[in-house]
């Protein structure tokens, strides 16, 4: 029997799609099974197009029967959204919020609900090859914990934490990190066309040459220092290379984007301005 027979979405944007496809390409569920709400009516047609799910522009409409109700919407939104669906969740009823900034103890207070998860997936997720760092509530019982393991699995990788704290800092290092990533990658395709390489063939050797590292990173057994070590030979091209960025100072920078990152997330937890950014 599965975890979840009903699945619904208040929010169906670009995360919010990344559950949608992680749980129908998992076989968590069927389609008929999800059910999303979104305020758009050309995201609406987009889902229930690509993915035969059924969609609606209430998102009290979406809950009745869902045991996971998923929360997919813009921080700036979300205090709005809350209010609408307050009173209308069943005890038991688990809620998975998605949206960064918003504390358990403020999603609880917000929806008069205790069966609370705050969850904080990155962008890969749309690929399925996401990580999610997150946490359940007081109340959240075993079976919603499993129900919450389930469904942030199919995004990729996940792991439950018991400090809130965590997230805050998951936030600054996973949650934003794929932009870090993005941001090394685009300078390495500039400066591999900057030496000479036509702009498509610098493309595809600076993103193999990321996935491939990270693949080693990931599934050896040797530290990112070790790694490093065996490409970088005494007075060669890594070494001069490597030198340049030391002076330039990666190491320094990435920490203090990190740390930025971190207290910009704090904040949010306590009330300041919402990101624009799109998670």
């Amino acid at each position: 029997m599965s975890l979840i027979s009903r699945l619904a979405f208040v929010g169906g944007g670009v995360m919010g799609e990344a559950m949608i496809r992680g749980a129908l390409n998992a076989s968590l569920l069927r389609p008929d099974q999800v059910r999303v709400a979104d305020v758009s009516q050309e995201r609406r047609d987009l889902l229930q197009s690509r993915y035969q799910v059924r969609v609606s522009g209430s998102n009290r409409n979406v809950l009745a029967g869902a045991e996971v109700v998923v929360l997919a919407v813009k921080p700036e939104q979300a205090a709005e959204v809350m209010a609408e669906v307050r009173g209308v969740l069943r005890p038991g009823q688990l809620f998975l919020s998605a949206v960064a900034g918003v504390p358990l103890a403020a999603l609880s207070a917000g929806l008069n609900h205790s069966a609370v998860v705050r969850a904080i997936p990155n962008t890969p997720a749309q690929v399925g090859a996401g990580v999610t760092a997150w946490m359940a509530g007081a109340e959240v019982d075993a079976v919603g914990r499993s129900r919450a393991a389930a469904l942030l699995g199919a995004l990729g990788r996940a792991v439950e934490v018991a400090d809130e704290d965590y997230l805050d800092m998951a936030t600054a290092l996973s949650g934003s990190g794929p932009a870090y990533a993005f941001l090394f990658l685009e300078a390495l395709i500039d400066a591999g066309v900057h030496v000479g390489l036509p702009r498509s063939i610098a493309r595809l050797l600076a993103t193999e040459t990321l996935l491939g590292a990270a693949l080693m990173a990931r599934d050896g057994e040797m530290h990112p220092a070790q790694l490093r070590n065996m490409v970088t030979s005494p007075g060669g091209t890594t070494a001069a290379g490597l030198a340049e960025l030391e002076a330039g100072g990666l190491r320094a920078a990435v920490d203090q984007a990190v740390v930025a990152a971190y207290h910009r997330s704090v904040e949010l937890g306590r009330g300041g301005s919402p990101e624009e950014e799109r998670r």
